[in-house]
C-alpha cells in the first residue's frame, strides 16, 4: 500500500561529500565562508549536510591527520560513511552554480562586435540579420550547442535563454540544454512588428499558436530543469494582442516572462510614441497583464520612481546587465535604488549585447557601474552646490539625492549572480545557495588553474596569482576581479557533473 501523502519519504543516501572551503550567500550582504567546510550530495542531487569541519581556533596540524579523525567523526554521526570523497585544493574553494537572468542564445556567433552603434540600430544592424538565419535548423544545430557549452563552462549552471521566433530552431536550443545538462529557462521570441525587414511573425494569433506548440515541445522534453518562459521580445516589436494573448498563456499555465524593459533612451521614447494610453515602460507591460512576480524585465535603467514603485508593489525581477548597458551605450542603471525599493534583481550577461558569455565578468561590472553612479550623483551635487540658492528655489525641487550613494559591494554582487539570480527566476527554493534540501547546483573555483610548470613565465598564464599573504577573503576577492573561466575546474547541476 502507498504511504499517506502527508507521509515524508525517508532521505536519500549521501553519495558524495565535497571537503574544502565553502561559500555562499545568505542574504544581499551577508557572504558566509565555511573553512574548512563538509557538504554532502544525496543521489537525488540534493544537499544532504552541510557542516564545519574545525571550529574557529582550532589548527589542522602539519600532517592533517587531525582533520582526517574529525571528517571521519563527521561522516559517522550524519550516517555518510563510505561516500565518495571529494577534497578541494588549498587554493580552491566551491560556490554555488552561477545563474544568467538574461541571455540570447542566437546573438553568440556575433559576440564582441558592433559595439559603436546604440541599441535601435545595433538590433537592425546585427541581431535582425543574424536571427533570421535561425530559419535553417541546420544552422541552430551548429550554434547553440557551442553557446550552451560555453555558457556551461563559465560556470553558469542556470540560465534564461532567448531563442528566436522560429519554433524548430528553439526546440533545438531547449533539447541543448537538457543533453549538455544546463538548467535553463528557454523561450520562443514573440514578434509581429518592428523586426526590420523580414523578421516578423505574420499575426498576433500565429505567434500565440506557434508558442503554444513551443511549450508543449519543451514539457514533453520530461526533463524538470528545462522550462518553458514566454519571451515578448519587448513592447516595441509586440502589438497589444500579442501581449494580451501572452498574459493569458501565462496566467492558464503558470508560466515565467522575460522581455526587455527601458534599456535606452530613444527606446523609451518610442514606447511613449506606440502606447500614448499607457503612464509610462513599465506600465505598458502592467496594462497588457505582463507584469507578474514571475516576470524578468531586463536592464530597466531609466525607471522613473512612480515605474520603481509599480515594480516593487508587483514584485517583478530586474536581469541587471552591466557590460551590454555600457557595450551599446545605453546607461548606467542605480541598482541601489532597485535593492533599496525592495526589488529582485539578478544579474545577465545580455550576449551579444554584452561581450562576455561570464556572469563574473557581469559581476566586476557592476561594482563598476555602481561607482559611476556614484561620481555622476557627487558631482551633479558638486555643480548645484555652485549655484546660487535663489537660483535653485526658482527651478523647483533639487532631482539629486542629498545622502551619499553606497557602492555595491563584492559579497553583494556575488547574492546577485547566485541567490539574487535564484530569486528572479524563482527558484531560490531549489537552488541559489548551501541550504540543506536544496539541489546541488554548483562550481568549483580553483585559482591555481590551469596547471602549469614551476616556471614563473609558465605560472604568468593563470588570470589569479595567489601570494602567501593571501586568505580566503582576498582570494574570493581576487577571482571576482581577476578570475576567467581557466578557473572553473568542475561544474555541477543537480548533483550531476557537467564540465
Amino acid at each position: 500500500m502507498s504511504p499517506p501523502q502527508h507521509q515524508q519519504q525517508p532521505p536519500a543516501p549521501t553519495t558524495t561529500v565535497f571537503v574544502g572551503t565553502l561559500i555562499h550567500s545568505t542574504g544581499l550582504a551577508t557572504l558566509e565562508i565555511i573553512a574548512p567546510g563538509v557538504l554532502g550530495v544525496d543521489s537525488n542531487g540534493r544537499i544532504s549536510f552541510v557542516e564545519k569541519l574545525r571550529h574557529s581556533g582550532e589548527s589542522e596540524g602539519d600532517d592533517g591527520v587531525e582533520d582526517e579523525r574529525l571528517l571521519r567523526e563527521l561522516l559517522t554521526r550524519v550516517g555518510a560513511e563510505g561516500v565518495e570523497i571529494r577534497r578541494l585544493p588549498s587554493h580552491s574553494f566551491l560556490i554555488p552554480g552561477l545563474i544568467d537572468t538574461h541571455v540570447h542564445a542566437p546573438q553568440y556567433a556575433y559576440t564582441g562586435t558592433g559595439y559603436t552603434l546604440p541599441l535601435l540600430d545595433w538590433l537592425t544592424t546585427y541581431t535582425f540579420p543574424s536571427e533570421r538565419k535561425f530559419s535553417s535548423l541546420m544552422h541552430a544545430q551548429t550554434i547553440y550547442p557551442k553557446a550552451v557549452a560555453r555558457s556551461l563552462r563559465c560556470g553558469t549552471t542556470t540560465a534564461a535563454w532567448y531563442g528566436t521566433l522560429h519554433l524548430p530552431a528553439t526546440k533545438v536550443l531547449a533539447e541543448t540544454c537538457k543533453s549538455l545538462g544546463q538548467r535553463a529557462f528557454v523561450g520562443k521570441v514573440c514578434m509581429d512588428r518592428n523586426g526590420g525587414e523580414g523578421y516578423v511573425e505574420p499575426s498576433a494569433s500565429d505567434s500565440l499558436e506557434t508558442t503554444k506548440e513551443f511549450i508543449n515541445a519543451v514539457q514533453s522534453l520530461n526533463a524538470d530543469t528545462v522550462q518553458p518562459i514566454l519571451t515578448p521580445r519587448f513592447a516595441v516589436s509586440c502589438s497589444s494582442e500579442l501581449m494580451k494573448g501572452l498574459a493569458q498563456l501565462a496566467s492558464q499555465h503558470a508560466l515565467r516572462i522575460q522581455t526587455h524593459c527601458s534599456e535606452n533612451p530613444a527606446e523609451c521614447s518610442f514606447i511613449r510614441d506606440l502606447f500614448p494610453d499607457s503612464r509610462d515602460y513599465v506600465s505598458v507591460y502592467h496594462d497588457h497583464g505582463l507584469l507578474t512576480n514571475r516576470t524578468v524585465l531586463a536592464h530597466c535603467v531609466h525607471l522613473s520612481d512612480a515605474e520603481t514603485t509599480l515594480l516593487s508593489e508587483t514584485q517583478a525581477g530586474i536581469s541587471h546587465c552591466p557590460v551590454s548597458n555600457f557595450a551599446l551605450s545605453s546607461g548606467v542603471c542605480n541598482v541601489r535604488r532597485l535593492l533599496d525599493a525592495n526589488i529582485k534583481v539578478g544579474l545577465g550577461t545580455d550576449v551579444a549585447g554584452g561581450w562576455s558569455m561570464s556572469v563574473v565578468e557581469a559581476m566586476r561590472s557592476a561594482l563598476v557601474a555602481s561607482k559611476v553612479v556614484g561620481f555622476t550623483q557627487r558631482d551633479a551635487l558638486l555643480a548645484l552646490s555652485k549655484i546660487p540658492k535663489s537660483v535653485v528655489e526658482d527651478e523647483g525641487p533639487v532631482l539629486y539625492h542629498d545622502q551619499p550613494h553606497r557602492p555595491l559591494t563584492v559579497p553583494e554582487v556575488f547574492y546577485l549572480a547566485t541567490l539574487g539570480g535564484a530569486r528572479v527566476l524563482n527558484i531560490a527554493e531549489t537552488v541559489g545557495n548551501f541550504i540543506p534540501g536544496k539541489e546541488f547546483d554548483a562550481v568549483i573555483v580553483d585559482l591555481d588553474a590551469p596547471e602549469t610548470t614551476t616556471s614563473e613565465i609558465d605560472e604568468a598564464r593563470r588570470p589569479v596569482t595567489v601570494f602567501e599573504h593571501d586568505t580566503v577573503t582576498t582570494m574570493f576577492e581576487k577571482w571576482v576581479f581577476l578570475g576567467d573561466d581557466r578557473n572553473v575546474a568542475g561544474v555541477w547541476v543537480k548533483g550531476r557533473r557537467v564540465v
